[in-house]
């Protein structure tokens, strides 16, 4: 299954400068967050898979204009092709604006999923905006992870952990990842594509 991953910077080879030939055989879309809703609905009308969302911390917009066609995928845990993904939004709270939350706050939301995620059996993908805590942030009050993501990697080891929100620039997929005991860490910001082969998740 490949997965193409967005977040924070809308990708002129994936909007306006739209390259078909670079993209192909996309079985599913998850941004994380920070993208104009116009855009999701663009790719999700393109691409025409199914696209999961949750919102950055600059998504203002979305209460009143979602998405076309997608889905936000919020504190909820949905299957596709065998694989369980969990979406937590937004940022730690640094001014009051929309989608952003205290660490209590997440660990409390964290903690009121932990029966979704036993009946769910488990969770192989994570998708959120913020980073955890000293993997991939930074240290001003808006960029923080949360220590919270560090316990959900800690006690359910997803095959992938995938944020945006650190806005860096990347020369190779390698680059954008860290391993966390079984847990590969993502920062998304623009774009990524990876692919889950369905055997290595069921071992």
């Amino acid at each position: 299954m490949k997965i193409l991953t967005v977040s924070d910077y809308t990708v002129p080879l994936l909007y306006d400068q739209f390259a078909t030939e670079r993209f192909q055989g996309v079985d599913l879309i998850l941004s994380c967050g920070d993208l104009e809703p116009e855009y999701l609905s663009f790719l999700f009308t393109v691409f025409n898979v199914p696209l999961y969302y949750i919102c950055g911390n600059h998504d203002i917009r979305f209460d009143s204009k979602p998405p076309r066609g997608c889905v936000n995928l919020h504190a909820r845990i949905i299957r596709f092709q065998g694989v369980n993904i969990l979406g937590l939004e937004g940022s730690r709270w640094y001014n009051g604006g929309p989608y952003q939350y205290t660490e209590s706050q997440m660990r409390r939301k964290i903690r009121g999923l932990r029966l979704k995620i036993w009946w769910a059996g488990g969770v192989d993908v994570i998708i959120t905006h913020a980073p955890p805590r000293y993997i991939h942030d930074e240290e001003d009050p808006c960029h923080k992870g949360f220590k919270s993501y560090r316990w959900l990697i800690e006690h359910y080891s997803p095959r992938y952990f995938i944020h945006g929100h650190i806005h860096r620039n990347f020369s190779s997929s390698s680059e954008r990842i860290t391993l966390v005991d079984k847990t590969k860490v993502i920062n998304t910001y623009g774009y990524n594509l990876f692919e889950i082969d369905h055997e290595t998740m069921a071992r």
